[in-house]
């Protein structure tokens, strides 16, 4: 019997995804409530599992095919994924070829498919392109699964070179698959070169790589919140002394009672509302001709994500402990690196904190994530001299960045946010006196 394996549900106001990999082949057994295939979509990526046991017949949808709520991605042929010792499946019978390769692979495939299930797709991923044998990587996931970071750390023990720093003792050039490729320019040797003339060059190779959905809705909204807003960015610089002192004193104490370390993020994520609170038209949106102005504060926290950014949302941050938007961000970045992020996980927000000094970054303009009308931007902390009561002093500094929708938003109120927030930072003291 033919079980066919279709697009589910994707969640509110997605109607369409991209299959991203196939994690079986064709002829390859599968249990039931096993990974098949994996899809993109514009917010999350999200696996789709086989109903029941059996071999994966036929891919109808090979990687990289758009699809829709209730198409059919392939079809498997139902039955016991483990026949008996020196069972031949004959030619023809049921999956043709695929089946007479499910024969030749069935055994070693039952054997791994219990592992496979405990191995992520991005582990995975990772552990192919460093030719890193995942039996030998301890998963530190729910349930022993093994992530991305696991077999980080694995290779960072081992020393173990990137795969394709293994040469062959015959030096090849780059493998690029011909279809996604432009040839590589070929000039015959004249036998005389003119005076000025380049010398040939060899191996330039093009490689066309496909944008993956969630790349594709990135980049498609961060023109549009250009084309749409009227966007603006006023900078200030921020001393994080007193910050910087209170981590210092409060590190150890704090990681011990709450198993998270004390990060900056929950210091910004305190100021920032507390001058939304100061300044409600950057807690809004525009809505054709109405300001919606939100009384409750979600705050957005940009991650960087292998796929692309993904802004996860701290819920009723206002509510919030120090320890509390620690611990949410820390479990945010555990389901990034597993591509375990849900549509809830991203929905909404009413304001947004991007952190590129985290990269090293000392000045950008953040870029508004529509429909918000503000965006604030930090950056690398660096000490500089600094005048302080007349004199010159080395101080952590900090450049922040505030974008905003100059709509609804004027100037003045733009930059006396980021001074309230500089104030509030920089005397952190007052963020436990307001709440």
């Amino acid at each position: 019997m033919l079980i066919n394996i279709v697009v589910p549900e994707l969640g509110e106001s997605i109607l369409e995804a991209t299959v991203g990999e196939w994690l079986k082949k064709e002829g390859e057994p599968v249990q039931a409530g096993e990974p098949v295939v994996s899809l993109e979509t514009d917010k999350v990526n999200l696996e789709v599992s086989a109903e029941r046991a059996g071999v994966l017949a036929h891919i109808e949808r090979p990687a990289g095919t758009d699809v829709h709520i209730g198409d059919v991605l392939g079809t498997i042929t139902e039955g016991p994924v483990s026949p008996p010792t020196g069972e031949r499946v004959p030619l023809g019978e049921e999956t043709g070829a695929p089946a007479r390769h499910a024969a030749e692979t069935r055994a070693q495939a039952a054997a791994e498919g219990e592992f496979e299930e405990k191995v992520t797709p991005v582990a995975r991923r990772l552990a192919g392109e460093h030719d890193v044998d995942l039996s030998q990587v301890q998963g530190s996931g729910p349930g022993g699964k093994v992530t991305k970071q696991d077999v980080q750390n694995y290779l960072d023990q081992t020393g173990a070179p990137p795969a394709q720093a293994a040469a062959p003792s015959t030096p090849q050039p780059p493998f690029v698959p011909v279809s996604q490729t432009r040839p590589a320019r070929q000039p015959a040797a004249p036998a005389v070169l003119q005076t000025g003339a380049a010398l040939p060059h060899e191996g330039r190779s093009e490689e066309r790589v496909r944008m993956s959905r969630r790349r594709q809705t990135i980049a498609r909204r961060l023109v549009e919140a250009q084309h749409t807003a009227a966007m603006l960015t006023t900078f200030n610089e921020v001393d994080m002394s007193a910050v910087v002192a209170i981590r210092g004193r409060r590190k150890e104490s704090f990681k011990e009672r709450y198993g998270v370390s004390l990060g900056f993020m929950s210091f910004f994520v305190k100021a920032s509302i507390g001058a939304l609170k100061s300044y409600p038209r950057l807690n809004a949106e525009i809505e054709g001709t109405e300001i919606i102005l939100k009384h409750y504060f979600d705050i957005g926290i940009a991650v960087g994500a292998e796929e692309g950014l993904v802004v996860p949302v701290l819920r009723d941050a206002d509510r919030m402990s120090f320890a509390e938007i620690e611990l949410a961000i820390k479990e945010y970045v555990r389901k990034i690196d597993e591509s375990a992020l849900s549509l809830e996980d991203l929905r909404g927000g009413t304001f947004t904190i991007t952190n590129g000094g985290v990269f090293g970054s000392l000045l950008s303009t953040p870029i508004l994530n529509p429909p918000q009308v503000g965006i604030l931007g930090l950056h690398k902390i660096e000490d500089r001299p600094v005048a302080v009561g007349g004199q010159v002093v080395i101080r952590p500094m900090m450049y922040v960045a505030l974008s905003y929708d100059h709509r609804i938003v004027d100037g003045r109120e733009a930059v006396q946010f980021l001074v309230r927030l500089k104030e509030l930072i920089e005397d952190p003291e007052t963020l436990l006196l307001e709440g």
